[in-house]
């Protein structure tokens, strides 16, 4: 099963049960974590696709109770969230990079008009 990671567009082969964890660090995508994969810190969301939910294990109840209606918008938590089928995940993207590549687009765009 193929799991692809956006805005990357990173795949990586797994079998089927691999978290998404797991699989990230299989790709070498970083997703944070600073509880173990032990569903206790959250740090570790990620957005599934409408449509592509079924491609994932039900979530458990520590999973639910962390996310509550947060699942029900395609959220889950990497550490959980088990491959079935192939899928595409949306890893959010780093604060400090996302902060960075803000900067760094508004200097081209000012560097474009001179």
């Amino acid at each position: 099963m193929k799991v692809t990671f956006l805005p990357s567009g990173k795949q990586v082969e797994v079998k089927q049960g691999v978290t998404l964890l797991q699989a990230s660090r299989l790709a070498g995508i970083t997703i944070p974590t600073r509880c173990g994969g032990k569903a206790g810190c959250m740090m570790c969301k990620v957005n599934v696709p409408e449509g592509e939910e079924g491609h994932l294990s039900k979530p458990g109840r520590a999973e639910r109770n962390k996310l509550g209606t947060w699942i029900d918008h395609g959220t889950r938590l990497a550490c959980q969230a088990a491959v079935q089928d192939s899928v595409t995940v949306q890893v959010p993207e780093d604060k400090l990079k996302a902060a960075i590549r803000k900067q760094l687009e508004r200097q081209a765009e000012e560097d474009t008009l001179w």
